[in-house]
């Protein structure tokens, strides 16, 4: 009796297995467009080194949501947070599934401190060297690819 139980059981749960994917809704989020909101040229001796369209993250439910659930990035392309004043900066990687470079950089638009390559998913925090008032996102190696340092300068304009 034990026996034949165990086996109704075991295709009871087999043939419920077998069919869990197709009544089972998909829980996962949908995937955020890149706006893009503007243009960022970083700049080296007051010349233009290179460019790439921006979105931009200037209200509070923006800059919390950054590039969370974003899977990739346009090519050329960043997330720029923007704050009212120059203050010391933190961030964390929590539902980032990408990897990232942070430049934090000052009120008169200098980089000061670069994160390279932070760790997706990680709840460590990211925290700039030198006060900020903007933080671009760029993909993990970007500023190494591209050869951006600290000192570098940024201009940008919104669209």
């Amino acid at each position: 009796m034990k026996y034949s139980t165990f086996l109704v059981l075991l295709v009871l749960l087999t043939a419920s297995c077998q069919n869990s994917s197709e009544t089972t809704p998909s829980l996962s989020t949908p995937e955020i467009p890149f706006r893009v909101d503007g243009t960022l040229d970083f700049l080296r001796a007051g010349e233009p080194m290179l460019s790439l369209d921006i979105e931009i993250a200037d209200t509070d439910s923006l800059r919390e949501r950054g590039m969370m659930q974003r899977t990739s990035f346009p090519p050329e392309s960043g997330m720029l947070f923007v704050f009212d004043t120059q203050e010391p900066r933190q961030f964390w990687m929590g539902n980032t599934p990408l990897s990232l470079d942070l430049l934090f950089v000052s009120a008169d638009s200098v980089v000061v401190d670069i994160a390279k390559r932070a760790k997706p998913y990680s709840d460590e925090p990211i925290v700039g060297g030198q006060p900020a008032q903007f933080v671009l996102e760029v993909p993990g190696g970007y500023t190494d690819t591209r050869g951006i340092v600290e000192g570098d300068r940024i201009r940008w304009v919104r669209n």
